[in-house]
């Protein structure tokens, strides 16, 4: 049955959110009212002048990115060439040793380069991103996207750590604090137990089956891996020596990423590992994975039969593993790209079934069922939405008015800034902070908004710094009266933060705009 659709944007309908919407902050006094006039002036002076003021905004987090995407296409050239890997100039993607004719040796584009070589070089950098891309009738945005991701495979996990540490050093270039890294660890065993053993519906005796055969003998591979990396980025960074790098200040953890394209007793099978590698790692504390996610294009063949038997999969998980966080790709489509029904229910089934706390892209909420009511449930749930973009841009044709960025805002569901594929995209956070501003002419007190709110909804442990959700303007009991981000909060201040993470993190925040506004 078709859904009764929503167009985005109308105008009643905005004006219907907007007069709903809550009103500006009054403006603060001292540093922050003069940090807000510099930032109205960079406005004013033009993109550039006004990259150069959001620079060093203290920008939070990024709660969306892939690792894979966030590496820029030169590191990984230059990581094919050590691992004695081969290219493929016809299909410009790497392929495995022998590197016999016409496949030619990656470390070739990896010293003093021949006009012949420069030009692969730079034709392997546009096949591993959007730079230089443009749609044609046979080949969108969409296609050129998520085919770079094939293109780069074959890469070992033995530069993991190197890739986190090029993520984190460029958030910490930035004035960022804190990343959530979303990988797929291997699953070839759950993979196979899937092979060897058909979906049930009755979820709870098809886990039992897949743990009974050994499903958990992987966690410990999984747990390692992300322990691995973080183990060799720290050691990259010179981590707890006088030679520390400003990355080592940045958090990271790890969202698991599920692959949505698979055959349904797969996908279940590595759900299941994931909530469990993300429960053995919360248990024992060991600061790398916090949470799952599904991946790969929304609306593929597979993602698209499967989407409400995938959402049920996580939601029944979720029930046996409540303690694990959840964050999904929903409403990363648009019209054209699917059937009008295809638009209706990823949303609110990522809401209502899988019980998802953010949620990814959500492009098409315009076009749910009940669009209004929706927007006030995942206000009301405060159901996060990651907002990304460049990427929206890239993949779906959408920008500016006909994004539906504004819509969250007006309607209160909280919203936060986020990259999603930096590399991929040839982009980073502060191009993002850049391009909502002018887009839709955020104020200064908007993107502290946006920063704080990233914060508020990160996977980190603990409980928030501020006494209601989503609600900036007051703090805990604990932290009443104190300067928000002060370097010596008192005694029972102190210990509510030691007892925090996410708290921590959040005054850490704090710090970071009274330094930024001290020198505007």
């Amino acid at each position: 049955m078709r859904c009764s659709r929503l167009l985005l944007v109308s105008p009643a309908l905005f004006v219907a959110f907007a007069l709903n919407a809550q009103p500006p902050a009054p403006t603060a006094p001292g540093a922050e009212a003069r940090a807000t006039r510099a930032y109205e002036a960079a406005v004013k002076g033009g993109p550039l002048t006004l990259r150069a003021f959001l620079d060093q905004f203290p920008k939070g987090a990024d709660l969306h990115v892939h690792l894979s995407g966030a590496v820029y296409a030169e590191t990984f050239l230059k990581d094919a060439g050590e691992d004695g890997l081969c290219i493929d100039a016809r299909a410009m993607a790497f392929a495995k040793p022998p590197c016999t004719p016409p496949l030619r040796p990656a470390r070739d584009l990896t010293g003093v380069l021949t006009p012949e070589e420069q030009d692969l070089y730079d034709g392997m950098v546009d096949a591993f991103s959007m730079r230089s891309f443009t749609p044609t009738p046979g080949e969108s945005g969409h296609d050129q996207f998520f085919a770079t991701f094939g293109r780069f495979h074959g890469l070992g996990d033995k530069h993991m750590g190197e890739w986190v540490d090029e993520v984190t050093s460029r958030a910490a270039a930035q004035n960022q604090q804190y990343l959530e890294l979303m990988d797929t660890p291997d699953f070839h065993r759950a993979a196979a137990l899937s092979r060897a053993n058909p979906l049930q519906m009755d979820f709870a005796r098809y886990r039992q089956t897949l743990l009974d055969q050994g499903l958990r003998d992987e966690v410990a591979a999984d747990r390692e891996h992300a322990r691995s990396a973080e183990e060799q980025r720290r050691k990259l960074e010179h981590c707890g020596t006088a030679q520390a790098a400003a990355a080592c200040k940045v958090q990271v953890r790890y969202l698991y990423q599920v692959l949505r394209g698979n055959a349904p007793e797969q996908v279940f099978a590595q759900t299941l590992l994931g909530f469990e590698t993300v429960q053995a790692a919360m248990a024992a504390q060991d600061d790398t994975w916090v949470g799952i996610n599904f991946v790969m294009p929304e609306d593929g063949f597979v993602s698209m039969r499967d989407y409400t038997l995938q959402m049920r999969m996580v939601g029944y998980l979720h029930t046996v593993y409540p303690q694990v966080h959840i964050s999904l790709h929903a409403g990363e489509l648009a019209e054209g790209l699917v059937p009008p029904e295809g638009l209706c229910f990823h949303i609110r089934q990522a809401v209502e079934l899988a019980g998802a706390e953010r949620i990814g892209h959500g492009v098409d909420v315009m076009d749910e069922k009940d669009a209004q009511g929706l927007l006030r449930e995942m206000a009301q749930k405060h159901v996060m939405v990651e907002i990304n973009l460049s990427s929206n841009e890239g993949i779906l044709g959408v920008k500016g008015a006909e994004h539906p960025f504004p819509v969250y805002r007006a309607a209160h569901v909280p919203v936060a800034l986020s990259t999603d594929d930096e590399g991929v995209s040839r982009i980073d956070l502060t191009h993002e902070y850049v391009r909502a501003a002018r887009d839709y002419h955020l104020s200064y007190a908007d993107l502290k908004e946006l920063a704080r709110t990233g914060m508020e909804h990160s996977f980190l442990p603990g409980a928030s710094l501020w006494a209601a959700r989503d609600v900036f303007t007051a703090p805990v009991v604990a932290c009443k009266g104190q300067a928000m981000g002060a370097e010596k909060p008192a005694a029972g201040c102190r210990d509510f933060l030691d007892k925090s993470q996410k708290a921590a993190a959040e005054w850490e925040l704090e710090r970071r705009f009274h330094e930024f506004e001290a020198h505007e």
